[in-house]
Parts: structure tokens; sequence; C-alpha cells
């Protein structure tokens, strides 16, 4: 399991849950997520970077050093061919959002995004990989 320390999930939401409420998708958190692969699948980091919750976004100061971040940790969200969500919940104010994402070779990865209500609305606060099941072929 891989997880990058701008995205580890905080030692409380691990910690606290009987906070944790079984809840599916709606459309805000879906639509940020899938808004932000969309802008990765077209290599517009620049816009990706704008779906990054304020401590993301402080962490790395730019979409130049977040980018390459992603390329580095994260190939299979830069490289996304289809995403499937997955139930999610809340946990305290957060809501960890599931994903299986396939990358452009066929691979399958499990993925949570850690989302984060901001003035501007849902944000991405963190993504953990937490494993690839292989390829297709």
């Amino acid at each position: 399991m891989r997880i990058a320390p701008f995205v580890a999930l905080p030692a409380c939401l691990v910690a606290l849950p009987v906070f944790a409420q079984p809840v599916e998708a709606p459309a805000p958190w879906r639509a940020v997520i899938e808004a932000q692969l969309e802008a990765f699948r077209a290599d517009d980091v620049a816009g990706a970077f704008t779906f990054a919750a304020p401590g993301i976004a402080a962490q790395f100061g730019g979409p130049d050093a977040f980018g390459e971040m992603v390329r580095r940790g994260y190939p299979m969200v830069m490289d996304n061919a289809e995403v499937a969500f997955l139930d999610g919940e809340m946990i305290g104010a957060q809501y960890a959002q599931p994903v299986l994402l396939t990358d452009a070779a066929g691979r399958l990865h499990r993925l949570v995004y850690v989302m984060e209500e901001t003035p501007d609305g849902w944000r991405i606060a963190g993504v953990s990989l937490m494993g690839t099941a292989g390829t297709d072929a």
C-alpha cells in the first residue's frame, strides 16, 4: 500500500470509525473527481489543480509542483481511462470516496479520495492508492 504524506488520511479520521456512515456518492463529490480526472486526461494540470483543497494547494504552491507529484506518484490518475465509484462514507466533516480507476494500459487501481467542503464547494483533500489489481490481458 502506498500513501504519500500529502494525501494520507489524518489520524483522527482513522481513529474515529464510530462516526463513519456509508453514503452513496452524491453528484457534487463525483463531479469534482470526474472533472479533475478529465483535466488530467487532457494534460491540463492547471485545471486539475483547481480541484485541490486549500491545504493541498498551499502545500504545492501551484500546478507545476502538483503535476510533477501526480506524474511521479500517481501515474494512473494522470493517465486514467475509466472510473467507477464505490460506496463511500462520511468521516466527521469529510467524505471518503473509494474509486476503481482503470489506467490507459487496462490496469485496475483502487484509490480513496478524501473530499473536503470549502467556501468554493467540495475539493479534493487527498488521494490514497490502496492497491493495483493487474491487467486485463
